[in-house]
């Protein structure tokens, strides 16, 4: 299984409703506060083509997206393969 990073804030609620879904998935995915890490915003932001917004996530070199872009794929039937890819 490939790794997955996300970028969260503690008061994002979008940021909360990808890591639910990460969940339900069964996945393990690292968590980087950018709030606590403000330093890492910055690598967000580079490895995110410029998007500044939390969540930021990614599944191996693929980048997902927000939530918005992660529930696209879990509704199109795309995340699975994408995780076990």
């Amino acid at each position: 299984m490939k790794t997955i990073e996300i970028y969260t804030s503690p008061l994002c609620g979008f940021c909360h409703a990808a890591k639910r879904l990460l969940n339900a998935k069964g996945v393990a995915f690292a968590e980087i506060d950018v709030l606590q890490q403000p330093e890492r915003r910055q690598e967000m932001m580079n490895r995110a083509n410029g998007r500044h917004t939390v969540p930021q996530i990614f599944v191996g070199d693929v980048h997902v997206g927000g939530y918005d872009d992660l529930s696209a794929l879990e509704n199109s039937g795309k995340l699975d393969p994408l995780l076990a890819s």
